[in-house]
C-alpha cells in the first residue's frame, strides 16, 4: 500500500519511532529509465513510501530490500539492474540502485496507567527510541495530544492484564494503575510470561512484600519474582512529584536497555573472536608442520623423552 507521507517524512518519522526500514536511491542512471538519479523511496515490512519509478524495477527493489529486512541488521549493498535485458522494461536503461538497511530498535514498552506519573513519563518515553504501547481502563484519562506522540499508542481495555499477550520477547512493563487488584494481575500475567526484559511496579515496599506473598500461595516462580523492580526507578533519584518519579523511571529504564545493547555487542564480538580463531586453525592446520608452531606441552614431552634416551 502506497501512502501519501513521501520518503523524507517517512524515513524521520520510522527513526523516531524505532522501526526498520530500508531507503533506496538511484545512485546512477544511464539511458532510458523511469526516474532520475537521485531518486528515492522508503520500503517497510508493511508499507511504502514514495516510488523509483514502478515496473519491474521496484518490484525486485522491494523484494530485495524487504530481505534485508528480514535480516534484522543494519546494512549497506549496491545492486545493477539491466532494466532492458534482465528485467525487460520496455525504456532499456540501466540503473545502479543504493539500498541502505536500518533496523528496528528492539525496545518494546507497555505502559499501565494513565495517572499523574504516567503522563509526566510518556513524553520522556516518546523521545526514546522505543514502542509505546500506553494502556488504561479509562479513556477519559488519556491526556487529548497523546495522537501527537508517533511512537506512542494508545489502548483501552477493561481487563488490562490481557494485553500483556500482545507483547513480543524481551518487552519492558511499568505497572503502575490507580487499583492494588489491577496492578496485581498485570504483573502476575508479566512473571507467568517469563520472557520480559523489564518489570517495573510502583509500590510501597509493604505493598512489595503483600504481593510476593501473593505471587507465591499462586505458585509463581519465584526467580521471576526477584526480577522485578519494585519499589520502581532509580535509587538515586528521589522525590514524589510525579515528574521526579517520571524522570527515576525513565532513567532506570534507559540503563536497562544501554546494558542489554552492550551485552549483546559483547555477544557478537565474542562470536565474531571465535569465528577468526577457527579461521585460523584451519589456516595453520594447512601449513608444513616446520611452519606450524609447537605447544609448550608438547615441547616439554619432547624434552623428557630425549633425556630418558640419553
Amino acid at each position: 500500500m502506497t501512502t501519501k507521507m513521501n520518503w523524507n517524512s517517512a524515513s524521520y518519522q520510522l527513526s523516531k519511532q524505532g522501526q526498520a526500514y530500508v531507503l533506496v536511491t538511484l545512485v546512477g542512471v544511464s539511458g532510458s529509465t523511469p526516474r532520475n538519479s537521485g531518486t528515492k523511496m522508503v520500503i517497510t515490512a508493511d508499507d511504502i513510501f514514495d516510488t523509483i519509478g514502478g515496473g519491474h524495477l521496484e518490484h525486485k527493489t522491494i523484494k530485495h530490500a524487504k530481505a534485508m529486512l528480514a535480516g534484522g541488521k543494519n546494512a549497506q549493498h549496491l545492486e545493477h539492474f539491466q532494466l532492458g535485458s534482465n528485467l525487460g522494461q520496455c525504456c532499456g536503461g540501466n540503473a545502479t540502485v543504493l539500498f541502505e538497511c536500518f533496523s528496528a530498535v528492539g525496545v518494546n514498552i507497555m505502559l499501565f496507567g494513565a495517572g499523574h506519573v504516567g503522563k509526566a513519563l510518556v513524553p520522556i518515553l516518546a523521545q526514546l527510541p522505543c514502542q509505546v504501547t500506553w494502556v488504561d481502563s479509562r479513556e477519559e484519562q488519556f491526556p487529548s495530544d497523546v495522537e501527537t506522540y508517533h511512537n506512542v499508542r494508545k489502548v483501552v481495555a477493561e481487563e488490562p492484564e490481557l494485553e500483556v499477550n500482545s507483547m513480543p520477547e524481551n518487552s519492558y512493563y511499568i505497572v503502575m494503575t490507580h487499583n492494588h487488584q489491577m496492578d496485581f494481575e498485570i504483573s502476575q500475567a508479566i512473571l507467568k510470561r517469563s520472557d520480559f526484559s523489564y518489570l517495573g511496579l510502583i509500590a510501597s515496599d509493604t505493598k512489595k512484600r503483600r504481593f510476593e506473598q501473593r505471587f507465591k500461595h499462586r505458585e509463581i516462580d519465584p526467580v521471576q519474582v526477584a526480577r522485578m523492580n519494585c519499589p520502581i526507578g532509580l535509587e538515586q533519584v528521589g522525590g514524589k512529584l510525579p515528574m521526579e518519579v517520571a524522570v527515576s523511571i525513565a532513567g532506570e529504564v534507559i540503563h536497562c536497555y544501554q546494558q542489554a545493547n552492550k551485552q549483546k555487542e559483547a555477544l557478537q564480538s565474542q562470536h565474531q573472536s571465535i569465528a577468526a580463531n577457527d579461521a585460523n586453525t584451519k589456516v595453520s592446520k594447512k601449513r608444513p608442520v616446520s611452519q606450524q608452531g609447537i605447544h609448550w606441552q608438547e615441547f616439554k614431552q619432547l624434552l623428557t623423552t630425549e633425556e630418558s634416551n640419553s
